[in-house]
């Protein structure tokens, strides 16, 4: 099969580079491993099993993540709303409304993401050998504490792309392999063709931050847990984990020891096949009105509201309020907000994604002060009920509660919200540990730093 021809989708200001290959009846999206990709130079090499094999049952869809391969290098780095984003560009753009989403290693925790926020576009999810976070605590011990990754990778920065680190990556991803000749000249080419050192280093810092272990009970779509048993990487506990927390999801152990999934490829893609094909069989891949989805809300209110209508009046209340609902109104759509309701002063908004509502939240308690009032904003991401249009369920309560322990101006999240927007460039405050009204337990709060 000769090797695909390299296309272009245009998400917000950049281009990303994608491919199909084959033309079988269902969309498979593939999201590469590994912190960067470039799927041309990967065709020349053992990857080219994987995908010929995928492309003889489905329409594979092939995209290099943005800033890295053929897609636009200069773009700072992405957070995962932004990357998804450029998933759902490359979809528009073949003409796709839903897919198998095929997440390898570091491309797992943004299909995870995808499948859980846009069940609409994710018919299945497939995740190979991948991870939620890549940092550990009490209920993830295997993984290395936050100060000791931030080490390690600032360890190996003046290390990347040399001879040794060549060949000690390609060791520990694929150790079958690794004396290859053939295959070390192909994983430099691969590697140099992808990313600079660089942005490698950049990469690997933003996806440390990386947490969406909350985000694996709200994946309803059905899920295909891969990894195999002697991986030097602790998959195993990481598959299990994985399959634990994602509802009726299938585990496969794969005999071997290789990471990379271009190696021995045939053992991926048979049980993708299989999983694929029963679902298409069984009539499980017509799109359908998800009953719960992953949203982020956002509630805002003004405050001692009571007093400054007692200062204006009722016609300069009016007047006040009517000027305050066009300006969050404003913002809601230029940050993709979906207004559900408006009650005196105070507005419920949905986002798909928690750097947007951030940012919209950020942007209505600035403007605001124009009118010579403040805004209280509380945030939070979780799985959400679905009824005629609109969204409830607990997450939406505690999204109220979050923004009642707001103080006037002030933006403040749960700890959820501030794990999904590693990259994004938000900074916040720990305002610690708080017991919000009504709601079991906990929890951690943080209030977002002044900025753009």
């Amino acid at each position: 099969m000769d090797e695909p021809e390299v296309r272009y989708a245009r998400s917000g200001d950049v281009s990303v580079a994608y491919a199909v290959v084959g033309g079988g009846p269902i969309d498979v999206v593939f999201v590469s491993g590994w912190i960067v990709s470039n799927f041309g130079v990967a065709w020349e090499g053992s990857p080219a099993d994987f995908y010929q094999t995928l492309s003889g049952a489905a329409r594979l869809i092939l995209l290099d993540k943005r800033g890295t391969g053929m897609s636009d290098r200069s773009t700072g780095i992405p957070d995962l709303q932004t990357r998804m984003d450029d998933i759902r560009a490359v979809m528009d753009a073949v003409g796709s409304s839903r897919a198998a989403v095929v997440g390898a290693s570091e491309g797992g925790p943004m299909s995870m993401l995808f499948a859980a926020t846009y069940p609409e576009r994710v018919a299945a999810l497939v995740l190979y050998g991948t991870s939620p976070t890549w940092t550990g605590d009490a209920d993830y011990p295997w993984a290395p504490s936050p100060d000791e990754l931030a080490t390690w990778i600032e360890e190996t920065r003046d290390r990347r792309m040399t001879d040794p680190w060549y060949d000690e990556t390609l060791q520990e991803f694929a150790p079958s392999v690794a004396d290859d000749e053939g295959v070390r000249r192909w994983w430099r080419r691969w590697v140099q063709s992808s990313g600079s050192p660089g942005t490698l280093q950049d990469l690997s810092m933003m996806n440390k931050d990386i947490d969406v272990r909350h985000v694996l009970p709200a994946i309803r779509v059905p899920t295909l847990v891969l990894h195999r048993e002697d991986d030097q990487e602790p998959v195993l506990a990481e598959g299990q984990y994985n399959a634990d927390r994602i509802p009726s999801a299938e585990l496969v152990a794969l005999r071997g020891a290789d990471h990379g999934w271009w190696v021995n490829s045939q053992q991926i893609t048979r049980e993708i096949e299989r999983f694929l094909t029963k679902l298409w069989e069984d009539g499980d891949w017509e799109t359908y009105e998800p009953e719960r989805v992953l949203a982020t809300v956002m509630f805002t209110d003004i405050v001692d509201s009571t007093a400054k209508l007692a200062g204006l009046g009722d016609r300069g209340w009016r007047e006040l309020l009517s000027k305050h609902h066009a300006l969050v109104r404003r913002h809601l759509v230029r940050y993709a907000g979906r207004e559900v309701d408006t009650a005196g002063d105070g507005f419920f908004a949905t986002f798909d994604g928690p750097a947007r509502a951030i940012r919209c939240a950020q942007a209505i308690t600035r403007g605001v002060r124009d009118l010579g009032v403040d805004v209280r904003a509380g945030l939070h991401t979780g799985e959400c009920e679905v009824v005629d249009g609109k969204v409830g369920g607990i997450a939406v309560h505690i999204g109220a509660r979050v923004a009642a322990n707001a103080g006037p101006g002030e933006v403040l999240v749960s700890s959820t919200v501030r794990d999904l927007v590693a990259g994004s460039g938000i900074a916040f405050d720990d305002r610690g540990v708080a017991e919000l009204k009504g709601i079991p337990g906990e929890w951690r709060l943080y209030q977002v730093c002044s900025g753009p």
